[in-house]
């Protein structure tokens, strides 16, 4: 991906997470190693992680609408705070309630 898009990844927080950074751009994501948020749910793929303004209202939804929090916010220095939930459909999803000024 260096090579092909220009990223470059840097290790940051928790073992086996990196932050992507392109030349142009800066900051603009994340990757970590697949995790088992939902006992005998693997993550395969890309796991999506959301912006959103009240993640606690964000969660109360979700579980309005039959989903369940599977990982309740927690935050993550200079970033903000994150969680995870299972929609009404199996589907594991993030969601993040980021600092401010940390996205362009």
């Amino acid at each position: 991906y260096e090579k092909t898009f220009g990223w470059t990844f840097k290790p940051w927080g928790p073992p086996n997470f990196y932050q992507i950074w392109d030349a142009g751009q800066g900051l603009m994501g994340a990757l970590h190693e697949r995790r088992e948020l939902a006992p005998g749910k693997p993550m395969f793929g890309f796991e999506a992680t959301v912006q959103v303004e009240d993640i606690r209202a964000t969660l109360q939804a979700v579980e309005d609408a039959g989903g369940r929090v599977l990982a309740p916010p927690y935050m993550i220095q200079g970033v903000g705070e994150i969680a995870y939930f299972e929609d009404s459909e199996g589907n594991v999803c993030g969601v993040g309630q980021y600092l401010p000024g940390i996205w362009p």
